[in-house]
């Protein structure tokens, strides 16, 4: 499922990530590419270790703890947490697919199942730099505004393609999933945005809805891997 979800972060809430960003240190994005893509990576990245990083790391994962529509898309059992890159002077991340297992820095091992980018520039501050996804229906083209986010199964094929002129600062992170399955996932999003719509419609306490919501319970009970 490819799902952009707007306004993760407001306007305000940008720009102050964007001022504390300013004043970071960048380095090489290759220290922590895997052998492979290391070959087509061009960027710069936050230093993971810097304390402005981590403050913003754990701020943008509180948030999408909490987001419904997050949370209802992605189910996380566990995280990779964000981390903060730069694309300028032609800078790109030719096609890859992102490693399977991961090491957090807390040393936790994770699954790669779903991959999120959070753009904190806006496309008309730079030329190129679109986020390419290779979908069962073909390549997909991103470049949201700044504060949205799009989630993407992790087993795709996706590329940044060259940013030309100007800056491309994004965050981007990992979830293990409680449902490892790409298509059991999407099956229990389209039932839960379903359930909260009919919830507001008829109330909570109503029969069709309950019926509903245990479907949607149920088959998490079955299909979650813990």
């Amino acid at each position: 499922m490819l799902l952009p979800i707007a306004e993760v972060l407001t306007q305000k809430e940008v720009k102050q990530f964007r001022a504390h960003i300013d004043n970071a240190p960048w380095q090489d994005g290759k220290l922590s590419a895997g052998s492979q893509a290391s070959f087509v990576k061009s960027n710069q990245q936050l230093d993971d270790s810097n304390e402005i990083t981590q403050s913003l790391s754990n701020t943008l994962l509180h948030r999408l703890q909490t987001h419904s529509t997050f949370v209802s898309a992605t189910l996380p059992f566990k995280f990779y947490p964000p981390k903060f890159n730069r694309y300028q002077n032609n800078g790109s991340y030719g096609l890859h697919v992102d490693s399977s297992i991961m090491t957090t820095p807390s040393q936790e091992t994770i699954r790669t199942d779903i991959s999120a980018t959070l753009f904190l520039t806006d496309p008309d501050e730079y030329e190129g730099g679109e986020l390419m996804i290779e979908t069962q229906y073909g390549a997909q083209e991103v470049k949201l505004n700044a504060g949205d986010l799009i989630v993407y199964p992790s087993t795709s094929l996706h590329e940044v393609k060259p940013v030309t002129k100007g800056s491309r600062i994004s965050a981007f992170l990992w979830v293990q999933s409680l449902v490892k399955n790409s298509q059991q996932r999407e099956i229990l999003f389209e039932l839960d945005q379903s359930i909260q719509v009919l919830t507001m419609d008829r109330g909570a306490d109503d029969a069709e809805v309950r019926r509903l919501s245990g479907v949607y319970h149920n088959s998490i009970r079955q299909w979650s891997e813990c």
